[in-house]
């Protein structure tokens, strides 16, 4: 069969919703950053975007990107870091997060997917065995798929599953004379829940392993000073490679990698994903300087942040909704209907209650579940909170009562 002619008989399964596009996918929200923004011209109280310490629209924020940007230019520096792309700056902001992170060296990557995929490529040998939460986030699944050698998937925060892979990967290292990475997140994405990593470092003591995390939702938001995860349990000196993004608390682009000197100059000289890639561009380098500083020296935005969390998930929990096992900022909202009751039923908050914020369904989550995640940040307000949970609460009556079930009553 012709590749396209394969393509066009089959969409994949997001593919296949292409006629919601500009709606349910691909929606366009616009105007200010903010709490309140406006979808198809009408204002929406907005929970689907990651600026938890509102840091993506602050005026001191906005200040430090356009003098940067004024001074640098987005095209500087030109080529990889390896060839013509390096600067002062770069070492600067990589020297803070080291410290900032309490580990010895960082190094700085373009955008956080490709970052952790050419990381886990590049610490594996095909001699060597990965082991794997089965909730990573897609890119983490990714960067396993390049990885020529064995693989081994555990339950999701499952130790007695864990345990029971690492039993499997170290017979065969041992056979191969390779070592065992073990990768897990600090803040599962989808559901809140952060992943065990004391539980992990503790099984450190019976088995070989090095352990990487991803912080993406933990960094800035979890953790006496924000450090993340690691702080948050007390196990940041036992993480052998610490990832996080600027893409969440610090509302900007790019990411980092941080641990040990050794290990941080060895992904700095074989990351393909960096080696053969412009390097990131100054004033963004400038205005996460910024970011950073800010996250650091003002904690009344973290404090904030989780005002509004508890706040919206007390609320909704004494409303009745069931939002999980979370233990973060994310606020998965889970309820059972249909993907064309979900359709209808996101369509009746976004039109009539003015609430948006992000749906999943199957294949993401099993059949029969609706998802929806809401991302609370310092700039909401109380108010905001009020007006979700009223209209989640009218919302989950008409869902119990089949009215989602006709597109004609919410159109």
């Amino acid at each position: 069969m012709d590749i396209f002619e394969r393509i066009a008989q089959n969409r994949g399964p997001l593919g296949s919703h292409d006629d919601s596009e500009g709606y349910f996918i691909f929606p366009q929200i616009e105007g200010e950053l903010s709490n309140r923004m406006h979808f198809q011209g009408r204002e929406v109280i907005v929970w689907s975007i990651n600026n938890y310490l509102g840091l993506g629209n602050h005026p001191e924020v906005r200040k430090a990107d356009t003098e940067a940007t004024e001074k640098y230019g987005l095209a500087y520096p030109m080529g990889s870091r390896m060839m013509s792309g390096d600067t002062s700056l770069h070492y600067v902001l990589e020297k803070e997060l080291a410290e900032f992170e309490q580990m010895e060296a960082a190094v700085l990557v373009n955008f956080g997917y490709m970052g952790i995929m050419s990381a886990i490529d590049c610490l594996l040998s095909r001699r060597d065995v990965v082991v794997y939460d089965r909730g990573c986030h897609a890119c983490i699944v990714d960067g396993v798929r390049m990885h020529s050698g064995n693989r081994f998937v555990f339950q999701h925060n499952d130790m007695e599953s864990l345990e029971k892979q690492l039993q499997a990967a170290t017979k065969v290292a041992e056979e191969n004379g390779g070592g065992i990475l073990v990768i897990s997140e600090g803040v599962f994405g989808m559901r809140g829940d952060q992943g065990k990593l004391k539980e992990i470092v503790a099984l450190k003591s019976k088995y070989n392993f090095r352990l990487m995390v991803d912080d993406a939702h933990g960094f800035g938001t979890l953790g006496k000073t924000g450090m993340g995860a690691g702080e948050e349990q007390g196990v940041q000196q036992d993480i052998d490679v610490y990832f996080a993004t600027f893409a969440k608390s610090m509302g900007a682009v790019g990411a980092f990698l941080s641990g040990s000197k050794n290990v941080i100059q060895y992904l700095k000289y074989n990351m393909r994903s960096q080696i053969f890639a412009k390097s990131l561009m100054s004033p963004l380098v400038a205005g996460n300087l910024k970011r950073l500083e800010m996250l650091r020296t003002m904690p009344e935005l973290k404090n904030k942040l989780w005002e509004n969390v508890n706040l919206l998930q007390s609320g909704l929990r004494e409303a009745g909704f069931d939002i999980g096992v979370t233990n973060s900022c994310v606020t998965p909202v889970m309820m059972k209907g249909s993907v064309e009751e979900a359709k209808n039923l996101v369509y009746d908050l976004r039109e009539n209650h003015g609430i948006f914020c992000s749906i999943v369904v199957y294949p993401v989550i099993p059949k029969g579940m609706i998802l929806l995640r809401l991302i609370p940040t310092a700039v909401h307000t109380a108010q905001d909170i009020t007006e979700t949970i009223t209209a989640f609460k009218a919302i989950q009556g008409k869902l119990q009562s089949d009215h989602y079930k006709n597109s004609e009553a919410v159109s």
